[in-house]
């Protein structure tokens, strides 16, 4: 529980240099206070969602559309960052892409990136840490009235502390969208993305790739959207388009047999990317180089355990197992 917790915030805010971990030495209150807060709320998101699929017997399909509302919970209710006009985080975005108030490129990418890195990889880098807890209920309805009293308070605060948040119309529509995604996970089968029977149909190099594309496609809008150059739309589609292709190849190329280790090839697709940012971009944050080093080695152990788990034969996954 305390891992899934700790891993939630970590990955996008730590990982990322959003929350620089150099704060933890030069600031330890302010730092202490500021992580604290985003275990209270990327932490009570996933712990949240990975109760419901428990709770509802849902599969990946359900976690990532879950996902997807937690991100428009946070940036667009919490943060406010859909409705930044210009700054950090959001930069360029904050015009490429804007219009009536709404950064509809950076909401679109911020949606999905919560999905899949915040909330969706966590919960996988749990659940392959500790297959004995996939299935198993780590809160009663109390607990859960908690949780979910402790997310909407968090948000409330950032609302508060950050301002200039949306209009009443943007506001509404997010809440459909946000809604009708939570519904929408709700209804949709367990088996929707669950692993084929059989083998894997493509290397884990190739699952990897597949993992490895949504953060290649945000850094290709990221570059686009500060040379302001070509149609916002186009770039749009193209995020949709890649993210989608990886969709497709995970769901159809990952087999029933060793699931785990395949499962383990697209979390390292994605996490590795946040590696080569760390080196590339924050080379002169020597805290923010040392996370990534910290999470790199925790990564290739969670490997070699995979690689022990399944030596005494192939892994089949448990009932809907699929892919993130």
């Amino acid at each position: 529980m305390w891992v899934l917790a700790l891993l939630a915030p970590a990955i996008p805010e730590l990982l990322t240099g959003s929350t620089p971990i150099d704060r933890l030495i030069l600031d330890p209150p302010g730092f202490l206070v500021s992580f604290a807060f985003e275990i209270g709320l990327y932490g009570s998101g996933a712990l949240l969602i990975r109760e419901a699929s428990v709770v509802l017997k849902k599969g990946w399909a359900s976690i990532l559309l879950w996902g997807a509302a937690y991100g428009i919970g946070e940036e667009g209710f919490a943060v406010h960052t859909f409705f930044e006009r210009s700054g950090p985080p959001v930069g360029a975005l904050g015009t490429y892409g804007a219009a009536y108030g709404v950064n509809w490129l950076w909401a679109l990418g911020l949606t999905v990136f919560h999905a899949t890195y915040s909330i969706a990889l966590p919960i996988l880098l749990t659940r392959l840490a500790f297959p004995a807890a996939h299935g198993v209920r780590w809160f009663d309805r109390g607990g859960v009235a908690a949780l979910g009293t402790l997310y909407v308070a968090v948000v409330a605060v950032f609302a508060l502390l950050v301002g200039h948040g949306p209009s009443p119309a943007a506001f509404l529509l997010f809440l459909a969208v946000a809604l009708g995604l939570l519904a929408l996970g709700a209804w949709l089968h367990a088996t929707t993305l669950r692993a084929r029977p059989g083998a894997r149909r493509t290397g884990r190099w190739g699952l990897a790739l597949a993992g490895s594309l949504e953060w290649i496609a945000w850094v290709f809008v990221l570059i686009v959207s500060g040379s302001q150059r070509g149609s916002a739309w186009l770039v749009g589609g193209l995020l949709v388009a890649v993210n989608g292709l990886a969709l497709c190849v995970l769901a159809t190329r990952v087999g029933e047999v060793d699931v785990e280790r395949s499962l383990f090839a697209v979390a390292v697709g994605m996490m590795v990317p946040l590696f080569l940012w760390d080196a590339i971009l924050e080379v002169s944050a020597p805290g923010i180089l040392g996370v990534a080093a910290v999470a790199a080695v925790l990564l290739f152990g969670l490997g070699r355990t995979l690689d022990a788990r399944a030596s005494a034969g192939p892994v089949a996954g448990p009932p809907g197992s699929a892919v993130p």
